[in-house]
């Protein structure tokens, strides 16, 4: 399919998402607006910033040149970091889609709607609702944020006692669960991850590795087989482990003649991407800095006026009680 049929169907697509409707980039999770449609470039501009940016047709082309090539999907790990909404605004044709499970760019052959813009296209009505995972952690950090935000704990040592017990608990129990669930998570990824080759999420990487763990057999078994091969019991008589390494060197038995050798499987964090996380941080901000609406504040104003009203009648009423 010539790239002009695809730049166009892209075109018509945008022209019918909502004016106020929002993209988000598919690796930095950073929301942008669509300013303005042209035959040759797009126009886009960051919430968090005031310059417009202009995506150009012929970048886009390049993008699509790829995404032909890459059987398997284009990698977006691949885009610069100033490209992630062409991906975004490429993802808006139906023949193409973002896995960002995965983290490719896909030619799909089931038209699908992008999940990158928070209006759908050619539906009338798109209504997502909001539902909390029923999880100990996820109420735990609800409270611990909370009691940071109401406590803020920049210095500890001037903190109310009642109020140092509330963070310890909590911090008590966000560590409990999340270790919980970390192990839950660990053990399914042992299954996925492959020997020695990293796998990268949107935070950070992991990646599958060995341990090995040493027993040693019973005294009598490790004192013989020394015993057979020169090494007087005197020198080992404790079966200390550091001993027993010390003779090892200078005998032909070998590591598993004398320890009980076990190999286990585990998940460790192998990265931390610190920027991607206060990008996705920065957006969540946002979301909640978007939720103070004009009603909001006008509700919160009115319940703060009437508890002065309660408070000025209350020591009215004491005033007057004690005379």
């Amino acid at each position: 399919m010539p790239f002009s049929i695809t730049w166009h169907t892209i075109l018509e697509e945008l022209e019918e998402v909502p004016a106020d409707a929002t993209f988000v980039t598919p690796l930095s999770d950073r929301p942008f607006k669509l300013e303005d449609i042209q035959e040759h470039r797009l126009l886009i501009s960051y919430r968090d910033q005031s310059t417009t940016l202009p995506l150009k047709r012929a970048q886009f082309e390049q993008l699509y040149d790829r995404v032909e090539d890459a059987h398997q999907g284009f990698d977006l790990d691949r885009l610069p970091a100033d490209a992630e909404p062409y991906a975004t605004m490429l993802s808006i044709h139906p023949q193409f889609e973002v896995d960002q499970r995965e983290g490719v760019l896909r030619n799909t052959e089931t038209p699908t709607p992008s999940s990158l813009v928070d209006a759908p296209l050619n539906v009338e009505d798109h209504t997502e609702t909001r539902e909390e995972p029923d999880l100990p952690l996820y109420s735990d950090s609800l409270l611990l944020i909370d009691s940071l935000e109401r406590y803020d704990p920049t210095d500890l040592s001037e903190m109310e006692t009642s109020e140092l017990v509330n963070l310890y608990t909590l911090c008590s129990d966000v560590q409990r669960n999340a270790n919980d669930l970390r192990q839950e998570v660990r053990s399914i990824l042992l299954d996925r991850l492959h020997h020695d080759q990293p796998v990268h999420g949107q935070y950070g990487s992991v990646q599958r590795t060995s341990r090995r763990n040493r027993t040693l057999k019973d005294d009598e078994t490790v004192l013989d087989l020394l015993e057979n091969e020169g090494i007087d019991r005197e020198r080992v008589t404790t079966v200390d482990a550091s001993k027993v390494d010390e003779a090892l060197e200078v005998v032909e038995l070998s590591e598993s003649d004398l320890y009980d050798i076990e190999e286990s499987q585990y998940v460790r964090k192998a990265d931390v991407d610190e920027e991607r996380k206060e990008s996705r941080l920065q957006g969540l901000k946002d979301q909640l800095a978007a939720a103070d609406s004009p009603e909001t504040t006008e509700l919160q104003r009115e319940i703060e006026d009437l508890e002065t009203r309660i408070d000025e009648l209350t020591s009215f009423s004491s005033a007057n009680q004690v005379d």
